[in-house]
């Protein structure tokens, strides 16, 4: 990604006016106080540490005008913006100020030079601009640098559309699935080789040579040629001539400096699950030394002052909740690119969403809050993960139960997806044709969580590419050896393809495969897919009701056979201890249900005038995006014997309700009910609309 000339211009204003040396290693502009974005200093827009944000959909909010793999982004001077689009598009788009999209170059999958539509790409990920109005794609797919001119001619100033790793002229040269890209003022381009794990420099004249990393990945700063980086992506390149990488595989912020010295400007600790540093992968930096930086992990977006703090951008509209996030910070679901505008707000692609967003100054921007995701209708069957396919398996596991940790945390995540259980070794395969677009698309090798991301679904608990001996598949798996030659990754390549049925790996030591469903990013509910054969014909289980005071105390006091509840408590908590079955379980098995709610009747039964039910206090539809909000959803009575408690036990707190992946906490309010004889009634049902049967009813007695 490349700043304008005219952004250029003004950076060697600040340079030579106001000087001063940031932790990047240039001369930058100094930033005052205050809370916009950009606030003006003399002619010069200073860039604000912490700002407050607002997030509105710039573009593709309607299903019709959505894009397709939504990549690299950036800015012409006349404000004008260019974005690359991988999934089947495969295009480059010009989308103007006025918001309409007309088509540059590409339209289809291939590799061919042309005008317009008449040339062909392959996943385009990474675009920079130079200071002519030229564009410069990371051509992924084709393993080529493509330029792109102000008439939409395309030409390939690097690489022969065949994976490699050689320096040389034009089509000599090769790369290995490059994403990021960068153009300094010069012409001069740089390319983060990513599978390579390189970093490559290609003059005007179309001579490639690799300016940092080695022959393997890794973590290690020094100069230029002993380096090593991990799946490098988003770059930007700084006036002097440094370089600022996206280390995606490393977490972590690398630079490449004129002298060829390699150094970390910041990393994600790696306990620190939720870092705003975890899994960088697009970059935009600012005239005066500020960092953007976007995460693929969680959606985060950071800033990274000259001083080297790194900050969550403020989003107004989502202030810290426990259904949101912990902090209120800036958060979209897969942000791949991102450029600055000149007011110093920012714009951004979301491949999940399939959106342009604008992140501005809250002062700027009417409030704006982005519709919730549509739920998918039901449609045709959806084929299971293991064979024979058509026909159904046992489920284990669903979506929203609690799920604890190996540390002793009985809370410590919701279930995101649907457990399908198998023999060690089976194979797994796809249950739609899918190409991967995440850069970075497998994790965890070797670990029970290893898993894959493919179109809409993640693949997890399997030896991504592998069988049951380990042997890799085929070249679409590409195995990472350490200098000792064990194997330490796997990687697939983003723009990689599979078709229904094709074998993405085999199942591990956990015994089945979890398929998490992200339609836009969300974690949806899988059965509303629903599965092939798929049978539910058992109701839920409801087994025990009880109160506790605000504090989680027990309420166990009781008045003839009613449990006694004064109003002087104000709210209490309401805690349900139920579980569900699906046809093919075996006794053992206990799974989450998919709605709770509750009622308030009188004495006899009846409900109360004017105090409406809460049929549906909690719905796993679809999930809150903060991973402590679990702790909001059950009891700390809750615990599945896999991390330790003697058995599998969904503890619903359900005074604290769940909405549309929102969890609000509250209180059951008994403060305002008139002293007597009352029935709280719980109801609950699973997914297949099956009613709970056990305890319904708690009788109780206000006073």
């Amino acid at each position: 990604m490349a700043i304008s000339r005219l952004t250029w211009l003004a950076v060697a204003a600040v340079v030579l006016v106001l000087g001063g040396a940031g932790v990047y290693g240039w001369k930058r502009a100094s930033a005052p106080a205050g809370g916009n974005a950009a606030a003006v200093h003399g002619k010069i827009r200073a860039t604000e540490p912490h700002w407050r944000a607002r997030v509105a959909v710039y573009a593709g909010l309607a299903p019709a005008q959505s894009f397709d793999d939504p990549f690299g982004l950036v800015r012409d001077s006349a404000g004008n913006l260019y974005l690359a689009e991988g999934g089947e598009a495969n295009r480059v788009v010009r989308i103007g100020s006025d918001g309409a999209v007309t088509l540059l170059a590409g339209g289809k999958e291939g590799f061919s030079d042309g005008s317009g539509a008449a040339a062909a790409l392959h996943t385009p990920s990474g675009l920079a601009i130079d200071a002519a109005g030229n564009l410069y794609v990371a051509d992924t797919g084709n393993h080529a640098i493509r330029k792109i001119d102000a008439q939409g001619v395309v030409t390939t100033l690097a690489g022969d559309g065949i994976a490699g790793d050689q320096d040389g002229q034009g089509a000599a040269a090769r790369f290995n699935g490059p994403v990021g890209i960068a153009v300094d003022r010069a012409g001069v381009v740089y390319v983060s080789d990513t599978y390579n794990d390189r970093i490559r420099k290609i003059t005007p004249d179309g001579m490639v040579s690799t300016l940092a990393g080695g022959k393997r990945n890794g973590m290690v700063d020094g100069a230029a040629g002993e380096a090593r980086f991990d799946l490098p992506t988003g770059l930007v390149v700084a006036p002097d001539g440094t370089l600022l990488i996206a280390d995606t595989g490393n977490d972590a912020i690398r630079r490449l400096g004129p002298d060829g010295m390699v150094s970390t400007i910041a990393a994600a600790p790696e306990d620190e699950r939720v870092s705003l540093l975890r899994a960088p992968v697009a970059l935009a930096l600012t005239h005066d030394g500020f960092l953007y930086l976007a995460s693929q992990s969680h959606g985060r977006i950071a800033q990274i002052t000259p001083q080297g703090e790194v900050l969550a951008l403020e989003d107004v509209d989502h202030p810290a909740q426990p259904g949101y996030g912990a902090d209120g910070g800036v958060r979209l679901h897969a942000p791949r690119g991102m450029t600055l505008a000149a007011d110093g707000s920012l714009y951004l692609s979301d491949s999940a969403t399939r959106r342009l967003y604008h992140v501005a100054a809250a002062a700027s921007m009417a409030t704006s809050t982005e519709p919730p995701v549509a739920l998918p209708l039901p449609g045709a069957r959806t084929l299971w993960p293991v064979a024979p396919q058509d026909q159904p398996h046992e489920v284990v596991g669903l979506m929203g139960e609690v799920r604890g940790s190996f540390k002793g945390e009985s809370r410590h995540h919701f279930h995101s997806g649907l457990d399908v259980q198998a023999a060690i070794g089976t194979p797994v395969l796809a249950v739609m044709a899918a190409k991967v677009s995440n850069p970075a698309a497998s994790w965890s090798y070797g670990d029970l969580s290893e898993g894959l991301a493919l179109g809409e679904f993640n693949y997890i608990h399997m030896r991504v590419g592998r069988d049951a001996k380990d042997k890799v598949r085929d070249a679409r798996f590409q195995l990472q050896r350490d200098e000792q030659g064990k194997p330490v990754a796997l990687r697939v390549r983003r723009g990689t393809r599979f078709g229904v049925g094709e074998v993405l790996g085999s199942v591990n030591r956990m015994a089945h495969v979890h398929l998490d469903y992200r339609p836009a990013g969300e974690a949806v509910n899988p059965l509303t897919l629903p599965f092939s054969g798929l049978r539910d014909t058992i109701a839920p289980q409801i087994q025990r009701i009880a109160l506790a005071d605000s504090q989680g105390q027990p309420l166990t006091a009781k008045q003839q056979g009613r449990l006694l509840l004064p109003r002087s408590l104000g709210g209490v908590q309401i805690i349900v201890d139920a579980f569900d079955q699906m046809d093919g379980n075996q006794a053992r098995r206990r799974l989450g249900l998919y709605q709770l709610g509750y009622q308030l009747l009188d004495s006899s039964g009846q409900p109360l005038a004017g105090m409406a039910p809460l049929p549906a206090a909690q719905t796993y539809d679809r999930l809150p995006r903060n991973r402590e909000a679990v702790q909001y959803a059950y009891a700390p009575s809750s615990g599945i014997t896999v991390h330790g408690a003697a058995e599998t036990r969904f503890s619903y707190a359900l005074h604290n309700t769940l909405v549309q992946g929102q969890i609000q906490p509250g209180l059951w309010q008994i403060g305002a009910l008139a002293p007597g004889a009352y029935i709280l009634r719980i109801s609950a049902r699973d997914y297949a609309g099956n009613p709970a049967s056990g305890v319904h009813d708690l009788a109780v007695q206000v006073e």
